[in-house]
């Protein structure tokens, strides 16, 4: 949100349990100034789209002081949640700024063993997209509740993983400018797929014509 950062910073700490995760929003007075906080509401957001599920969270009013954390804490039922990668988002108000924060990492309901596709798929091979840098695909690492593309490259790219024709849902992205070393993280391979193709694609052109490798899956 805009200007929060500055002001305020909030993190979210939290535990997995069978049944719950519980944890709490941690509020910081990020300046020398006090500043009111005001939390609308908190939810939990699933990373491919698929909707949201509200956290139950008395409103509240809250004064943060400069350089101290202030607990917020919440607890939610994730027996109801479907398998898949889910975020936790609140909406606040600093000094009568609305926004919202998406504070904490993401965390996995795993898929039923039996349904997803295990196993590492060498790659080997460079690849270049119309007006791009080369790029380096090391390997596909695919995992019950994920999977993980290595690469490098000179710049930032759009990278990509499509199973039979699907794009799989984002998770996470990491790129180092100083060593070049990338890594897509994205929804796990199903066994219902039979191949998985890599896209590569200039960044900020989504719709640009794509370097490609095909891979049939395990």
């Amino acid at each position: 949100m805009s200007e929060g950062p500055q002001k305020v910073r909030i993190r979210a700490h939290y535990e997995r349990f069978p049944a719950t995760v519980k944890g709490a929003f941690v509020l910081r007075g990020m300046d020398r100034d006090p500043h009111q906080v005001r939390l609308r509401a908190a939810r939990v957001v699933d990373v491919a789209g698929a909707g949201s599920r509200p956290i139950a969270l008395v409103p509240a009013v809250i004064d943060v002081a400069p350089h101290l954390d202030f607990f917020v804490p919440f607890e939610f039922a994730i027996t109801e949640l479907t398998s898949g990668w889910y975020g936790l988002e609140c909406e606040i108000e600093i000094d009568g700024v609305p926004g919202a924060e998406r504070p904490g990492k993401r965390f996995p309901v795993a898929w039923a063993r039996a349904t997803t596709r295990r196993g590492t798929l060498p790659v080997g091979r460079a690849v270049a997209p119309a007006g791009g840098p080369k790029v380096h695909l090391q390997q596909v690492d695919l995992a019950v509740d994920c999977a993980k593309l290595g690469f490098s490259a000179e710049e930032p790219v759009d990278v990509r993983l499509v199973a039979d024709g699907e794009r799989l849902a984002t998770v996470d992205e990491e790129f180092d400018p100083d060593t070049g070393r990338g890594k897509l993280t994205t929804y796990p391979a199903m066994r219902t797929h039979a191949a998985l193709r890599i896209e590569v694609r200039v960044q900020g052109k989504p719709r640009s014509e794509p370097a490609s490798v095909d891979l049939k899956l395990p």
